[in-house]
């Protein structure tokens, strides 16, 4: 089950979006978000974002273990979105880099650059991504490019 904040509440700034697909017992996003925006009704139950209580602080991100939570702000520039994914891979991109940007199928659609690498203490880190706006609810991954 996906949680899309709607079109309009995506255009005011950074918002969580869940893509959470399993029932299965799982609530540490909800515990983590200091605006309780995200309720599990039951505990097999996928979380629901309330998209216009979340400020897209991330904190929901870090602790969900299916990696399924990303952070979207198409406030970023006029050109680009900002998509924050989480990241369990090394090595870890380079800030600045350019890599190529994959879609829930794990293809390349296009390229993003990495404006920072979040590092966390557990070992899910947080890339934070620009994108062109058509990119920014299908990148959920990366690839760094190949080296020549």
């Amino acid at each position: 089950m996906q949680n899309i904040p709607c079109e309009e509440r995506l255009h005011r700034g950074p918002v969580a979006i869940c893509e959470c697909l399993q029932s299965i017992p799982c609530n540490p996003c909800a515990d983590a978000c200091p605006r309780q925006a995200i309720t599990v009704a039951e505990i097999n139950d996928c979380p629901v974002i309330a998209a216009d209580n979340c400020n897209g602080c991330g904190l929901c991100m870090l602790h969900c273990p299916g990696l399924a939570i990303f952070v979207v702000d198409h406030t970023y520039s006029q050109e680009q979105a900002l998509v924050k994914i989480p990241f369990e891979f090394l090595p870890l991109p380079e800030v600045n880099a350019s890599v190529q940007a994959l879609n829930r199928s794990g293809e390349c659609v296009g390229v993003a650059h990495v404006i920072r690498v979040q590092k966390s203490p557990n070992k899910t880190n947080v890339l934070w991504l620009a994108v062109p706006h058509e990119l920014a609810m299908e990148v959920r991954a990366i690839r760094l490019q190949k080296e020549q």
